[in-house]
């Protein structure tokens, strides 16, 4: 994992794609929560769920608890983990569109590098 704290509010975890040293890794902007809500609701200081629960990188990361103490933790631990849920997404299924908040990344900013899940409530709609 790589972990970072971003305007000093704002934990962001990424999922590091490469050998240590080498910078290549994918921000986890949403989640859809299927356990553990009551939890993440409680960090979140929410009292109805809905997807603002866990869409967008930092309030994806305050619910989980995730914060940069978690950085360089391996993802095949029993702290954080990615799990195969044995579900399929189709390639249709998958929506493609501009990153966001990478205005200083020029015409990278554009780059078609933010995915999402077409129809999934539990994400942030590109802007």
């Amino acid at each position: 994992s790589y972990i970072y704290l971003c305007y000093g509010i704002h934990h962001l975890f990424n999922v590091v794609t490469n050998v240590r040293e080498v910078p290549h890794a994918v921000l986890v902007r949403a989640i859809e929560p299927v356990e553990g809500i009551p939890e993440m609701m409680e960090r979140r200081k929410k009292k109805k769920t809905d997807y603002t629960l866990t869409a967008g990188p930092g309030s994806m990361s305050q619910a989980l608890g995730i914060t940069t103490h978690y950085d360089a933790t391996d993802l095949q631990s029993d702290l954080i983990w990615i799990e195969d849920r044995l579900e399929t997404i189709k390639p249709a299924q998958i929506i493609a569109s501009p990153r966001v908040g990478v205005d200083y990344a020029g015409k990278d900013a554009r780059l078609p590098w933010r995915f999402r899940i077409k129809d999934n409530p539990w994400t942030s709609k590109a802007k």
